[in-house]
């Protein structure tokens, strides 16, 4: 059997609480928990085996393996004021930080990576649920890659390398799948009220067809996925959207022109549209 390192994490928030009982359940043994709250440091490892709460110091001492799974603006200095020592691995699991981070401890002679499930933490067990075929993007030097890869298929997630230097873009592709989805259902909703429907009633008659959509693209891929009137080349119901939603305030419409072009891309991939049907609907949009 393969080594496992024994692990710390540093920070005990939603995401450690989702990510340390997965590896512990899996066979990889979490020593230790710091955290500026002892008392949540105490909470998570009283659900881990063998596991402390400790000072920060002492619980980076006791691993091999250490998480940073604090906010994102506090790991440089929370990395900086913690004791490294040669051959010691040391992660964080942010998006958007870039590994320089953790500088600290590479200048004194540890591994430094980074490990960022791509999956929402709002809920600490609804996301241990769903870490098992969650993609997980990792950076880190050579004699870390390995490793790492295969912690994740351990807990059943889908390891891919990171790009040096790509961070922010692969960050803002990840918020745009995540969070702004909820930007979207929010101008779904302030239409539904604005066109005289029961504003709380708006999320829950809504969310079934965001649910159908995202199972369409699942199976059938975005372009496969499209339905509605650009889809179909209906002008006519588009020009009526457009008109509706111009009566409610420009700010609206110019929000459906944004996404109809987006969509007209995706009809176009789909090859669902003759090109006169393409051209009528570009007109219309940019109008």
């Amino acid at each position: 059997m393969q080594h496992r390192p024994g692990i710390a994490f540093i920070g005990a928030g939603r995401l450690a609480q989702s990510l340390a009982p997965a590896l512990a359940a899996a066979g990889w043994p979490v020593l230790a928990v710091g955290s500026r709250r002892n008392e949540s440091a105490l909470a998570l490892a009283a659900r881990l085996p063998d596991c402390q709460a400790l000072p920060m110091a002492q619980a980076v001492a006791t691993a091999e393996l250490v998480f940073i799974t604090t906010p994102d603006d506090a790991i440089a200095g929370t990395v900086a004021a913690l004791p490294w020592r040669r051959g010691q691995m040391v992660l964080h699991c942010s998006g958007a930080t870039a590994l320089d981070a953790l500088d600290a401890a590479r200048a004194a002679g540890a591994l430094v990576g980074g490990f960022h499930p791509l999956q929402i933490f709002s809920d600490p067990e609804t996301a241990r649920a769903l870490l098992a075929g969650t993609s997980v993007a990792i950076e880190a030097e050579a004699g870390l890659q390995a490793l790492l890869h295969r912690l994740a298929h351990d807990i059943g997630m889908k390891p891919f390398a990171l790009p040096p230097g790509s961070r922010a873009a692969y960050h803002a592709a990840a918020n745009l799948a995540a969070s702004f989805l909820l930007s979207m259902l929010d101008e779904a909703c302030q239409v539904w009220a604005a066109a005289g429907l029961p504003a709380e009633q708006a999320l829950e008659a809504l969310l079934p067809l965001s649910r159908g959509t995202l199972a369409a693209a699942q199976q059938r891929g975005l372009a496969g996925a499209l339905s509605g009137p650009i889809s179909r080349g209906d002008a006519a119901v588009v020009a009526g959207h457009l008109q509706a939603l111009q009566a409610m305030g420009p700010a609206h419409a110019a929000f459906y022109r944004e996404l109809s072009r987006r969509q007209l891309l995706l009809a176009a991939q789909a090859g669902r549209l003759s090109a006169a049907q393409q051209a009528a609907l570009a007109r219309l949009i940019d109008d």
